[in-house]
């Protein structure tokens, strides 16, 4: 795709999202004081229908065809399956040295471009022959197996913890990674966390702590559920102790469970952390504590993401698989195996057991 200076047209804003239009009184209803605030509260519960960071992806891709369409010296409305057809080829295509999207970044795209259409009252279709035989094509051609992140060990986390200093950032981020890890928790579910039910607006859950370990009330991707963290063979360890220090010592008694600290890490503000946080503290926790040091560094830190603690959980927990699809709220036992990395190669041995 040559986006060079000379080939762009002027840059124009993309028409905002119509939502006044799509949610709004019928043309033959009267508008009313409490029938206006009920259109912004319905425009309010749409807007939560997706979650904050797919609707931010699917705008990005949003913007990028309509920018696509522009050089191209066409409008991205009304849907065009031909234009669209077009559109995945070039994401496909390598250009000079750079290579062309991975199969999955175009699937998103294409989904991205859907959420687009209908939020403009158009419905795309994904089955017209010009999208779906050359998606078809392209996945026939380029894809290649998922690139699933390293999961992290228990041998791992322990030596990830032992790196983190004692000062208060230090007790917040311990109690993150082991939470985290041993709720097999998404990384926007650690820090969607609040100390109490209904405490703040943005709430994606909360925490009760009981003698035997704590309990999260999760508002996850499959809906609502309760995730069981018990306590640890031993106070370096457990997370329950870990989360407990850090409320204490941060003087946490209402709202986020993690913020952010001060400068010298002394003091709990009251900002929720966001959730690349969570992403950049297993990274760095994975080079201090040296893990893959066979490799490059920045080959070893692109093996680690915040999905590596809920990969972790999977792995390492040795019991039935069905505890393990209920901890993570997997629909099906097949997404949970996807999680197991490697746990499970080599324990049936079917070639012996064929007689070879």
């Amino acid at each position: 795709m040559d986006d060079t200076p000379e080939n762009q047209p002027p840059e124009r804003d993309d028409p905002p999202l119509p939502d006044a239009q799509t949610i709004a009184l019928p043309a033959h209803v009267a508008g009313s004081g409490r029938l206006d605030r009920l259109v912004d509260s319905a425009r309010d519960y749409a807007r939560a229908s997706t979650a904050e960071n797919t609707n931010r992806a699917y705008a990005a891709d949003w913007k990028h065809f309509a920018r696509w369409c522009r050089i191209n010296g066409t409008e991205p409305l009304p849907p065009s399956p031909e234009m669209i057809g077009l559109y995945l080829t070039d994401l496909a295509s390598p250009t000079g040295r750079a290579k062309g999207l991975a199969v999955a970044t175009i699937e998103r795209r294409l989904s991205g471009l859907g959420w687009g259409y209908a939020q403009r009252g158009f419905t795309l279709d994904r089955r017209d022959r010009h999208i779906a035989a050359v998606l078809a094509g392209i996945k026939r051609r380029h894809a290649r197996p998922p690139r699933q992140k390293e999961a992290v060990l228990a041998e791992d986390i322990l030596a990830m913890v032992a790196s983190l200093p004692f000062d208060l950032r230090g007790l917040r981020d311990r109690a993150i990674l082991l939470l985290g890890y041993a709720g097999g928790l998404r990384r926007s579910e650690i820090v969607g966390l609040d100390l109490g039910k209904e405490d703040t607006p943005d709430s994606g859950g909360w925490v009760e702590i009981l003698e035997q370990g704590a309990v999260l009330t999760l508002n996850a991707k499959s809906g609502w559920r309760e995730v069981e963290i018990g306590r640890g063979s031993s106070q370096q360890s457990c997370p329950v102790h870990a989360l407990e220090q850090w409320l204490h010592f941060a003087k946490i008694d209402f709202g986020p469970v993690f913020v952010a600290t001060s400068r010298d890490g002394r003091r709990a503000l009251g900002a929720r952390l966001s959730d690349r946080h969570v992403a950049r503290l297993v990274k760095r926790t994975v080079r201090d504590a040296g893990l893959r040091g066979d490799l490059p560094e920045n080959q070893r830190l692109a093996l680690f993401s915040g999905h590596s603690l809920r990969a972790g959980l999977a792995s390492s927990a040795e019991v039935d698989e069905r505890h393990v699809q209920r901890h993570l709220g997997h629909a099906s036992a097949e997404m949970t195996r996807r999680y197991q990395r490697r746990r499970d190669r080599f324990r049936v041995n079917l070639t012996k057991a064929a007689g070879l």
